[in-house]
C-alpha cells in the first residue's frame, strides 16, 4: 500500500516506548511538528520525567516509515533524553507549574534519507476563524493501551468533543477539557478538528491542530461502585509549540 492511500494526519503520529537501557518502561504517543526547517517530536511531558511516579527512561524509541510504496516497512528510531547530563527535551512552565508538553528536536541526518513522515508546522495550528466552540467535534490519534494497526504501524482515531469553553484555560491553567473514552498510551496524542480551509497541496497535514492529550481528569469523590469515569480528559492548548520550538 502506498503513501498516497494513507491520510496524512495518521503518518504526523508515531508511537513511543520509554526505555531505561533495553529494559521497555512505558508506551505513548508523539506527533511531529516542522518550524523553520527544524523538526521535532511533540510528547507529553510525563512521558519523559514524572517525578511524582519516579518515571525517568533514558531513551524514547519511536517508529519510522522507511518505504513510500510498502507502508508496512519501518524501523525503531531511538531518542536519547540526555544530552552530557542534561535533559534532551524542551519544557515550559504555566503560571503555576510545569506544563505537560515537550518538545525534542530530531537530528534530520541522523534520521537518515529513506525516513519519510508527515508533521504539523505553523499554520496548521488554529486560527479564530476555525470557530472552536464549546461541543465542537474533534479527533484524537493516537495509541490507547500500545493498541495500533501493527502491520502498517499507523495510529487509531477516537472522536471527541471540545467539552468546555475554547479559548478559556480551564481552572486557570494552559488547557481544555475533551469528552472522550481516552485509555493509556495516548499521552502526547495531538487533538485536531478538519481544516475548513485544507490546502491545495494534499501531501500537507489537512488538520488544525488545537491541542495536546496529556491525561484523564476525575474527582476524588467518585464513588468507584456507583459513578462511571467522567471520561473528561486534558488537553493542552496547542499555541505552546511556539514556546517550545523557539530558535
Amino acid at each position: 500500500m502506498g503513501t498516497s492511500l494513507i491520510e496524512s494526519l495518521l503518518l504526523s503520529v508515531t508511537n513511543v516506548k520509554t526505555m531505561f537501557h533495553s529494559q521497555e518502561l512505558t508506551k505513548a504517543t508523539g506527533f511531529f511538528f516542522e518550524r523553520e526547517g527544524r523538526l521535532f517530536l511533540v510528547t507529553a511531558r510525563h512521558v519523559v520525567i514524572d517525578e511524582i511516579t519516579g518515571h525517568k527512561p533514558n531513551i524514547l524509541l519511536i517508529n519510522l516509515h522507511l518505504d513510500r510504496t510498502n507502508i508496512t516497512i519501518t524501523t525503531d528510531f531511538s531518542i536519547p533524553l540526555y544530552k552530557n547530563g542534561r535533559p534532551a527535551w524542551r519544557e515550559t512552565y504555566d503560571w503555576s507549574d510545569k506544563v505537560d508538553v515537550c518538545a525534542i528536536e530530531l537530528d534530520r541526518r541522523a534520521l537518515g534519507g529513506r525516513v519519510f513522515l508527515k508533521s504539523f508546522n505553523i499554520q496548521n495550528l488554529v486560527k479564530p476563524e476555525d470557530g472552536i466552540e464549546v461541543g465542537t467535534s474533534a479527533v484524537i490519534a493516537g495509541f490507547p493501551l500500545g493498541f495500533y494497526d501493527t502491520l502498517h504501524k499507523l495510529p487509531v482515531a477516537r472522536q471527541a468533543l471540545i467539552a468546555t469553553s475554547f479559548g478559556i484555560r480551564f481552572q486557570g491553567h494552559g488547557y481544555f477539557l475533551t469528552d472522550a473514552q481516552m485509555h493509556r498510551g495516548s499521552s502526547g496524542a495531538p487533538v485536531v478538528v478538519r481544516s475548513q480551509h485544507p490546502s491545495l497541496d494534499t501531501s500537507e497535514v489537512q488538520w488544525r491542530l488545537i491541542g495536546i492529550h496529556t491525561s484523564r481528569m476525575d474527582v476524588s469523590t467518585r464513588d468507584r461502585h456507583e459513578d462511571n469515569h467522567l471520561n473528561l480528559n486534558c488537553a493542552w492548548y496547542a499555541d505552546v509549540l511556539l514556546k517550545l520550538t523557539e530558535n
